[in-house]
């Protein structure tokens, strides 16, 4: 009988790897794709690692597929900006062992800043993308694009979404195939893209675009599902799912392949039916290619849906098809904003800096959510990295003004991932102006995982653990401290001096676990004789509340793990044990 097992998208995708061969697994991690690595690691035979970021990764997986081994790469949609620069070249290289890239996009930004398609990745670097609907797709799409990448040479870019990568469906695995790994071959003409070699692998590559887009209309990986014919929908990936369960009754042209498009196949879809529909999510990119084939689209009679993620219920209302019914949602619920854990290192900091008025710039990870009230003390956050090359600029511009302190916030696995780059940059042009590293000993907000300044790595292999404050300290800043965050004085004292030596750069290193890890909890605190200043209410701690009658504050002793940031606040010493 079939293995036959519930698995996420991701945790799929790292079976289909498995069951394709592959042996050396890669990334970075990021929220949709994390798990996806992490399942691999636990799988037998195999080699994973956590790389510093996404660029590194996919020249790691380069380096193995050059040497003949199937590799497996993962990394969120925003980590392939960074790790476009490899991945145009090696569209020219080709592989030696297939290479797998899985690029898990993140409609609805649920945990990012941006919304992208990276369907555009593979057009721009005429790379195959697949896009699987269901985890038994992620499974038997990743499985064969080993051999697809093996047969055109070129890297294959498996596509999932939020939805795909999350949700467990049922999977049956047909055991590992048969892989011969060839021995390395010096192949200087292949791999080394000076213009010599890339002029004559540019010519093979437009062979290749060649080969695959016949590929696309003949593979079995596209399905035309001919119903009534007034309404004929063109979608890829989860959307398919919403649209038969939305439109049960309409006309699918589901799209498994997504570059190259099968030309023919949606040519002769359109022909079948009476009018194209495409619904896709985060971009026009396949509308805009239907109509690059002579295809006219029709917009939803209600309007197209532009941002966010799709639904059946948006589809409904997208095509004026009546609901069903549904209870009503409660009314004054009241919100529930994300916010820092009860305990968490960073708090502190941001309050200080808050009270500070200083200009924050900050980063992607946990201390984001510094910006949210009641801290509201982050300006500024763009992508991995650009805290500290954003505080470098802001320096240039506001140097002749008396202004506020000017202070970039970034935490110990994005300083490695691509903040060590930017501080490089500020002491080569004798930048001055104040570097908050936040190091909670882990990459926190993608669930805890290893980095190089906590010396964690994936399988329980020993790895080394870079000491931040020694790094900085060897690139040349002078004044580099290392701070407890929970010590209220020690955190004031140090960003007022940092803060107030405009004429230098300084890097305060604010060291302390995530509460997350060792989850250690410490005899809670209460308020007795509480006078409503409303210092603690202004910290955000989850587990600090407001009696609404009396307007006093409180604790959840179930909530409290004790770590007393909100009794040092407290002028009255009203927050005790």
């Amino acid at each position: 009988m079939a293995d036959r097992s519930l698995l996420s998208g991701n945790e799929a995708v790292a079976a289909g790897a498995c069951d394709a061969c592959a042996t050396i697994g890669v990334g970075y991690p990021g929220t949709p794709s994390t798990e996806t690595l992490e399942c691999f690691a636990c799988l037998g035979g195999v080699y994973a690692e956590w790389c510093t970021n996404e660029k590194v990764a996919l020249e790691v997986g380069l380096g193995a597929s050059c040497a003949g081994a199937r590799t497996l790469v993962t990394m969120k949609h925003v980590g392939v900006n960074v790790a476009a620069d490899p991945l145009f070249t090696a569209a020219y290289t080709g592989v030696g062992g297939g290479l797998v890239l899985l690029a898990a996009d993140d409609p609805g930004m649920h945990s990012s800043q941006n919304e992208q398609d990276s369907h555009y990745y593979g057009l721009a670097a005429h790379l195959p993308v697949m896009d699987p609907a269901d985890s038994q797709e992620a499974y038997d799409f990743t499985r064969a694009a080993y051999g697809i990448s093996e047969e055109f040479d070129v890297p294959v870019m498996v596509r999932s979404t939020v939805r795909i990568s999350h949700t467990k469906t049922p999977v049956v695995r047909d055991g590992a195939e048969t892989f011969e790994r060839k021995p390395y071959e010096k192949r200087p003409d292949k791999w080394v893209m000076m213009p010599l070699y890339a002029k004559e692998r540019r010519k093979d590559q437009l062979a290749r675009i060649e080969r695959m887009q016949a590929w696309a209309d003949a593979c079995p990986y596209n399905k035309t599902e001919l119903r009534e014919r007034s309404t004929g929908i063109i979608c890829a990936g989860a959307v398919y799912h919403y649209v038969r369960e939305a439109l049960p009754e309409a006309s699918v042209l589901k799209l498994g392949v997504t570059y190259p498009l099968p030309a023919d196949t949606i040519a002769e879809f359109a022909s079948a039916v009476d009018a194209v529909y495409v619904l896709e999510e985060a971009s026009t990119y396949l509308a805009d290619a239907v109509r690059s084939y002579g295809i006219a689209v029709t917009e939803p009679p209600c309007g197209a849906h532009r941002a966010g993620e799709l639904s059946p219920e948006a589809i409904r209302s997208a095509f004026g098809v009546s609901q069903p019914p549904h209870p009503d949602a409660a009314e004054n619920v009241p919100p529930r904003p994300p916010a820092l854990c009860p305990g968490c290192p960073h708090r502190i900091v941001f309050k200080e800096l808050s009270r500070l008025k200083a200009i924050v710039t900050g980063d992607i990870g946990c201390y984001t959510l510094g910006a949210l009230a009641p801290l509201a003390a982050m300006d500024a956050c763009v992508d991995m990295g650009a805290s500290v090359s954003m505080a470098h600029g802001m320096e240039l511009a506001l140097a002749d003004e008396e202004h506020r302190p000017i202070v970039g916030i970034i935490g110990d696995s994005t300083f490695g991932h691509s903040g060590l780059s930017s501080l490089v940059s500020t002491v080569y042009n004798d930048g001055a102006g104040t570097i908050c590293i936040l190091d909670n000993r882990t990459t926190a907000m993608t669930g805890r995982q290893g980095n190089p300044f906590n010396g964690v790595g994936l399988q329980d292999r020993p790895a080394r653990e870079l000491e931040i404050d020694r790094v900085v300290r060897a690139l040349g800043v002078e004044d580099v401290r290392v701070i407890d965050p929970n010590d209220l004085d020690a955190v004031r004292s140090a960003l007022k001096e940092a803060t107030m030596a405009t004429e230098r750069l300084s890097v305060l290193i604010f060291k302390r676990p995530c509460v997350l890890l060792s989850r250690e909890r410490t005899e809670p605190y209460f308020v007795a004789n509480c006078t409503g200043c409303g210092v603690c209410i202004s910290l955000g701690c989850p587990a600090i509340g407001k009696e609404s009658e009396t307007g006093l504050a409180y604790i959840d002793a179930d909530m409290c793990i004790g770590c007393g940031q909100c009794a040092q606040y407290c002028r009255f010493n009203a927050i005790v044990r």
